[in-house]
């Protein structure tokens, strides 16, 4: 990506996320968290349920590796045997025991990346994807700004402490929502024990993620411990059927913290159907149009709304003139969701129908029998 490009991209992602920001969190005041920074994300709707200096860039430890994962995935060939170098073999902190000239699959190095938080396995990841290190945190640091995390840098695919690598509790929350929408991803993070011989890697890997043991509804996904970021953990979890990121940062005692937040949800949230999908929500007339469109959501909307507040549901139909043609699935409006008078959720709204252009006859039939009886 070139450097103009990516300054216009990050103007962009700026207004966007200043519209957003007006979006009201729902998360109530009456709950505290023994950590510096954390925060519970509704994964679909990404509605902030609780937040504690979720936006102030803090150090992440290990956490990096949810990115080095999403990207290692996204751009690596996970069959691909990668030949383990000097600089993998000998990084400090915690690793899988990877030699050197060890050729070990891509696959094999995720699941090592996540269930034993190999900086081994992630240093490996890094230069089997782009050949070096530096390639891939380009790739690390262009895909962030592409899904919008606009407070985050990272200099290592591991985490260890170093000068400029940080991010937020709520950039780490929506990479995680992204990455859980891979399948893989959710595999491997969701996984106690791999078995070598089963899966075909040269070694078997047990999940040091203790969240996984203590909390029944739990799904994943990474632990991370620094001198400097202290113990962080970002967990997924299960609450009436959808899934929550609950996030702690320089947390001592994460576990228990995540554990409390997990709870206050369950306790004081409950999931809603406000709208279903290709329910018809406006009708809209179309200039030049066969017929009208009717519009709706291209899918169910279900939110977490707090068990004692009521929601409204205002269409915002289009300010401009539709002119046909109109595509099926073409952005017609948006749906807005407000809670207490405040603005919870906006969505934008599509086409039901395509609208084909009038022919040139009907058109000027039209414009007379407009011009003998105006519309009103």
């Amino acid at each position: 990506m070139k450097k103009n490009n990516k300054i216009f991209l990050s103007l962009i992602l700026s207004i966007f996320f200043l519209f957003t920001s007006l979006i009201q969190n729902v998360y109530a005041e009456d709950i505290y968290v023994n950590a510096i920074s954390s925060i519970a994300l509704d994964c679909d709707s990404k509605l902030v349920l609780y937040e504690k200096n979720a936006y102030t860039p803090i150090e992440i430890a290990s956490t990096t590796k949810i990115i080095t994962c999403l990207v290692a995935i996204k751009c690596g060939d996970l069959n691909k045997k990668i030949v383990v170098s000097e600089k993998a073999a000998s990084i400090r902190g915690s690793e899988i025991g990877l030699k050197v000239g060890e050729e070990i699959t891509l696959k094999e190095l995720l699941y090592g990346l996540m269930l034993r938080s190999g900086n081994d396995a992630a240093i490996a990841i890094a230069e089997g994807v782009s050949g070096s290190v530096d390639e891939f945190l380009k790739l690390m640091n262009e895909y962030a700004l592409e899904i919008g995390l606009l407070n985050s840098n990272f200099e290592s695919p591991h985490g260890l402490d170093s000068s400029n690598h940080y991010s937020t509790a709520y950039d780490l929350a929506m990479v995680t929502a992204k990455a859980k929408e891979i399948k893989l991803f959710n595999d491997i993070v969701s996984s106690k024990d791999i078995d070598a011989k089963e899966y075909g890697f040269n070694r078997s890997y047990h999940n040091i993620n203790k969240i996984l043991y203590l909390l029944p509804n739990a799904t994943g996904v990474k632990t991370g411990f620094t001198g400097k970021a202290g113990k962080c953990l970002v967990t997924s979890v299960k609450i009436q059927n959808r899934e929550v990121i609950i996030i702690t940062l320089n947390c001592t005692p994460r576990w228990k913290e995540t554990e409390k937040i997990s709870k206050y949800i369950e306790k004081n949230y409950e999931y809603k159907k406000v709208i279903s999908k290709d329910d018809t929500l406006e009708s809209l007339n179309i200039k030049n149009g066969a017929s009208s469109v009717q519009i709706a959501s291209k899918g169910d909307i279900i939110i977490p709304v707090k068990k004692d507040e009521n929601i409204e549901i205002k269409i915002k139909k289009p300010l401009y003139e539709i002119i046909a043609p109109v595509q099926l699935g073409e952005k017609l409006g948006r749906v807005d969701i407000y809670s207490n008078n405040k603005l919870l959720f906006t969505q934008a709204l599509v086409a039901k129908n395509s609208v084909a252009k009038k022919n040139v006859f009907r058109q000027k039939l039209d414009e007379i029998v407009n011009f003998i009886i105006p519309s009103k």
